[in-house]
C-alpha cells in the first residue's frame, strides 16, 4: 500500500497533468477559431499568428512546469530525490561492508557445550 503523502502527491501530479491536457485542448480548438475567423475576414493578411505565437509561450511553460524539460532531468525535485535515495543505498552499503562479521566460534563452542 501506498502512504497517505504519496497518495496525495500522486493525486497532485494526475491534476497538474490533466490541466495542462485541457490548456492544450483549449488552445488548439481557439485557434482553429481564429485561423478559421482571419481566413473569412482577412485572407491577405494572416494575424491569426501572433496570438497563436504568445499563447504557445504559455503553453509552453506550462508544459515544462508540468512534465519538465526534456532531457534535462537534473532541474527537477524527482531526480533530486532518486540521487538522494541512491546516496543513502550506497551508504547503506558502504556501511554493512565495513561493520565487523560476527564469528561463528561462538556458536560452534555452545552447541559444543549443548552436547556435553
Amino acid at each position: 500500500m501506498h502512504t497517505e503523502e504519496e497518495f496525495l502527491k500522486a493525486k497532485k501530479r494526475v491534476k497538474a497533468k490533466k490541466a495542462f491536457y485541457q490548456h492544450l485542448m483549449s488552445y488548439a480548438i481557439v485557434n482553429l477559431f481564429l485561423l478559421a475567423l482571419n481566413l473569412i475576414t482577412s485572407p491577405g493578411s494572416l494575424w491569426f499568428v501572433f496570438p497563436m505565437l504568445g499563447w504557445g509561450v504559455g503553453l509552453a511553460f506550462h508544459y515544462v512546469d508540468v512534465f519538465g524539460i526534456p532531457g534535462f532531468d537534473i532541474l527537477s525535485k524527482e531526480w533530486e530525490e532518486r540521487q538522494l535515495e541512491q546516496e543513502l543505498r550506497q551508504q547503506n552499503q558502504q556501511n554493512q561492508q565495513n561493520r565487523p562479521r560476527k564469528s561463528p566460534i561462538p556458536m560452534m563452542v555452545k552447541k559444543m557445550e549443548a552436547w556435553n
